[in-house]
């Protein structure tokens, strides 16, 4: 170990590490010395940076995946050209198609080994994980999220659509999947701050239960709630899913399983399995991994996200199978995550000295590392979203997915025209059908 840090702090940790990694694009890193270092080949538009000390260049060539966030934070590592966002764009490209230097694997392993330590998430750690993030000023979010404060993947149906119309589109994409009717008992766990169970109430005429583990949400929530023509329809409380009882008729969960921790994932799916009804409808809607499991960014679970996982594929379907749930449909949004990223990120900037002033500039470079570390990896290391439909039986739901668009389009017309009543007029009276395959 000693030799391994004589030789990074003689060679310089860019030549021994950026050098390696960096193949392609435009990157120009000034040395505490007042060295200029480029890697790549030139293309694209440039991004320049000056890191101020030589223990950062030691610690971001040893342990890149924490050291950079970390000295961005702090002020140390500082962007001269181009933003921020750029400096990641470039880094996670390359790393997408050349692996980190050798010495860095002893860290992966290490963080695969406390991986499921960390991801132990009994109900008093995972209050505390969800309050770490959620419970700060809730200006912050404001700051960012469209006006209904969905902070999870909208559904871009191209890319010039803008932020609003974009979630609208996930919510009424979401609920077309459950088929939610007038009546339905509707469960959604991680509500947020509402606004989901609130669309459902509005445009299903279903009866919403949502439960957050972040008192912050809840009491938004709830404040909402009331404005509802009918709030008698929604119930929001401070729960976690392995208290919740009773039974529903659907079941969805929007950028909650993140949270639930590996360890998790088999209690999860038989909570869902139980509180669901036999002829019922859950919907998962999850970040995930398409590469395969991974230990979670050590910056993120650090600062961002205490206790948060992206899980695999591999690793969700197993637990749905011992569930008893059969899975009948999976859709991977892919670029649409990145894309509601780089809104909220472009919306944090625009808000910037409104931030420093309620926050403090170190948490505002903290902010901008997540949102902009996310994009770009959303976009060049295999980061996903999985949306699985599941159900017990599987005439749940009808044989081929054409009753999505159908379900969308007569959604789109109860959000325009005389919400309450055009449920009734479209939805009919709440029935359990029977799909035949």
């Amino acid at each position: 170990m000693w030799l391994l840090f004589g030789a990074v702090t003689m060679f310089g940790p860019f030549r021994y590490a950026f050098r390696v990694v960096i193949r392609k694009g435009d990157l120009r890193i000034t040395d505490a010395r007042g060295g200029v270092h480029r890697f790549g080949d030139g293309t694209g538009r440039r991004s320049a940076v000056r890191v101020t000390d030589r223990w950062t260049e030691i610690k971001i060539a040893i342990d890149p995946w924490l050291a950079i966030g970390e000295a961005y934070m702090d002020g140390r590592l500082v962007v001269e050209e181009g933003d921020f966002y750029r400096f990641m764009a470039i880094l996670l490209s390359n790393a997408e198609e050349v692996p980190l230097p050798k010495w860095t694997w002893m860290l992966v392993l290490s963080r695969w080994l406390v991986r499921r330590i960390d991801q132990f998430n009994p109900i008093s750690r995972a209050r505390r994980n969800a309050a770490a993030h959620y419970d700060i000023e809730p200006e912050i979010y404001r700051m960012f999220l469209d006006s209904d404060q969905q902070y999870s993947c909208a559904y871009f149906v191209n890319s010039d659509v803008d932020l609003e119309t974009a979630q609208i589109t996930k919510k009424r994409h979401l609920t077309a999947k459950l088929l939610v009717r007038p009546g339905d008992k509707v469960l959604d766990i991680g509500c947020g701050w509402g606004g989901l169970g609130i669309y459902f109430a509005r445009v299903t005429g279903g009866d919403i239960t949502g439960i957050t583990l972040s008192k912050e949400q809840l009491k938004i929530a709830r404040e909402r709630a009331r404005e509802v023509p009918r709030p008698d329809r929604i119930s929001f409380k401070l729960e976690d899913y392995r208290e919740t009882k009773g039974q529903f008729d659907k079941i969805v969960s929007v950028g909650m399983f993140e949270h639930v921790g590996v360890h998790h994932y088999r209690t999860f799916f038989r909570r869902m399995s139980d509180l669901l009804n036999k002829d019922g409808i859950a919907l998962l809607h999850t970040i995930g991994r398409a590469p395969g499991p991974s230990p979670t960014n050590p910056f993120i679970k650090r600062y961002i996200f205490p206790g948060g996982s992206l899980p695999a594929l591999s690793e969700i379907m197993p637990a749905i199978e011992a569930s008893g749930l059969c899975v009948c449909d999976i859709e991977i949004l892919r670029l649409h995550y990145a894309e509601t990223l780089r809104h909220w990120r472009e919306r944090f900037l625009s808000h910037w000295d409104e931030a420093v002033r309620l926050k403090g500039e170190k948490f505002c470079r903290m902010w901008e590392f997540y949102l902009a570390g996310s994009e770009a990896s959303f976009r060049y290391q295999g980061l996903v979203v999985f949306q699985i439909q599941l159900a017990h039986e599987q005439t749940a739901v009808p044989l081929t997915r054409d009753y999505m668009g159908d379900e969308e389009a007569r959604l789109a017309q109860c959000e325009r025209f005389g919400k309450e009543k055009k449920v009734a007029e479209t939805g009919g009276s709440r029935r359990k059908a029977r799909h035949r395959g």
